[in-house]
C-alpha cells in the first residue's frame, strides 16, 4: 500500500516561495478589475509587498505610516462608502495594538475590510518574540462575524485573496515571511469553510493549517513507512470551521492529531478539541501547537524545532492518539509510554 495523495504534490515536486509575494501580485491584478479595491499599508510595504499594488495603481494606494489603529478606522469608514480596502502590516500590530479597531469599528458594525497580516507565526524567526505573533489567531477568533482563513502556501493565498475580494464581510488571513513549500496545485479547491482532504487514510487523522501543513504531510509520508496511514485535512479556514469533516474524522478513523503554528490556547487545536467533545465521538484530540512560552530569536527552523513543530512531533503525536483510542500499549510494534519524547520515538520507530 502507497500514499494516496489528493489535490496536492508529494513532497518531492514541493518548491519554496513566498505567500506575501503572492498576496501582492493578486491584488494588483484584482486592482486591475475592480476599481473599488483599495490597499493600504502601515509603514511596511515594502516588506508586506503591498509595494507591487502602490507601483500599478498608485490613486488607490493609501499609506497610513505606523498607525495601525488609524488605519482600521479609516478602511473600515472607506468600506461604508463602497470601496474593498485591504489592508496590511505585522500580525503582532494588527491584532494586538489594533485589536479594539478590529472589534469595535470593523467586526461589531460587519465592514467589508480585509485584514491581510503578514509575518504570522514564530516563523519569522530572528525579529524575536516581540514580532512572533502566537496569538493572533486566537484573538481574531473571538471576533463574532470575522472569518479567519491561513493559507498553507503561496497558490491558497491567491485563491483566498481573490475569494476576500468577492466575500462581503471582514475577514483576516494569516501570511508568513518566510518561504515555504508550494503544496497545492492550481486545480486544487479552495472552499470557504470547508476543509480540504489532502491525504486519504483511517489511522487517525491530521487536520493542519498553515505552514503546519507540509510539516503533517511529511509526517503522513514517514509514518506510511511503517504501514501507518493517517488522514490529513488542510483546515484552511478556522471560522467558520467546518464541522463535519472533523465529525467524519473522529467517526472513520478514530484518532485526532491538530498541526498549528500557534499558542495551544485558542487556535486549531482548540477548536476541535471542543467539537469533538461535544459530539457522541470519543476520540483522542492531542494538539501539535506552542506551550505557554515565549521563544527567542533564531532561524525558523530551529524555533519551530524548539517549539515542537516539526514532522516528527506530528507523527509522535499520531501515534500516541492512536495507542490511546485503541486502548493498546503499542502501534506499530512501537511501545507507547506517556513520557516517550519525539526522540524515543524517532530511534524506535523511524530508524534514527
Amino acid at each position: 500500500m502507497s500514499i494516496n495523495y489528493r489535490n496536492i504534490l508529494p513532497s518531492t515536486q514541493w518548491k519554496n516561495e513566498l505567500t506575501r509575494h503572492a498576496y501582492g501580485e493578486t491584488l494588483v491584478e484584482l486592482g486591475s478589475t475592480n476599481e473599488r479595491i483599495i490597499v493600504m499599508d502601515a509603514d511596511l510595504a515594502e516588506s508586506t509587498l503591498t509595494r507591487y499594488f502602490r507601483s500599478a495603481h498608485p490613486d488607490r494606494f493609501i499609506e497610513m505610516g505606523i498607525a495601525e489603529q488609524n488605519m482600521i478606522a479609516t478602511a473600515a469608514g472607506l468600506s461604508k462608502t463602497g470601496f474593498i480596502p485591504f489592508l496590511s502590516s505585522y500580525a503582532i500590530f494588527l491584532t494586538g495594538r489594533a485589536w479594539d479597531q478590529c472589534r469595535n469599528t470593523v467586526d461589531y458594525a460587519r465592514c467589508n475590510v480585509k485584514i491581510a497580516a503578514a509575518h504570522g507565526g514564530i516563523s519569522v524567526g530572528k525579529d524575536g518574540p516581540s514580532h512572533q505573533s502566537m496569538e493572533d489567531l486566537s484573538n481574531m477568533l473571538s471576533l463574532v462575524n470575522m472569518t479567519v482563513v491561513v493559507p498553507a502556501d503561496q497558490i491558497e493565498t491567491r485563491k483566498v485573496t481573490a475569494w476576500a475580494a468577492e466575500y462581503e464581510g471582514p475577514v483576516y488571513y494569516r501570511l508568513g515571511r518566510e518561504k515555504v513549500p508550494t503544496i497545492t496545485t492550481d486545480e486544487s479547491p479552495f472552499i470557504h469553510g470547508k476543509a480540504l482532504e489532502v491525504v486519504d487514510g483511517s489511522d487517525g487523522t491530521i487536520i493542519a493549517c498553515g505552514i503546519m501543513l507540509s510539516q503533517a504531510i511529511l509526517a503522513a509520508e514517514l509514518l506510511a513507512v511503517d504501514g501507518i496511514y493517517p488522514r490529513v485535512l488542510n483546515m484552511a479556514t478556522l471560522k467558520p470551521i467546518d464541522v463535519e469533516a472533523i465529525h467524519s474524522a473522529a467517526d472513520e478513523t478514530g484518532a485526532i492529531v491538530t498541526a498549528e503554528e500557534h499558542s495551544i490556547y485558542g487556535g486549531l487545536g482548540s477548536i476541535v478539541a471542543r467539537i469533538v467533545a461535544s459530539s457522541h465521538w470519543r476520540v483522542p484530540v492531542i494538539p501539535v501547537s506552542i506551550e505557554n512560552r515565549y521563544l527567542t530569536s533564531g532561524p525558523p527552523e530551529d524555533l519551530l524545532e524548539i517549539a515542537g513543530l516539526t514532522y516528527i512531533d506530528i507523527a509522535t503525536a499520531l501515534l500516541k492518539s492512536l495507542a490511546m483510542a485503541r486502548g493498546e500499549f503499542e502501534v506499530g510494534g512501537v511501545r507507547i509510554l506517556p513520557e516517550m519524547e519525539k526522540g524515543d520515538i524517532r530511534e524506535l520507530k523511524f530508524g534514527g
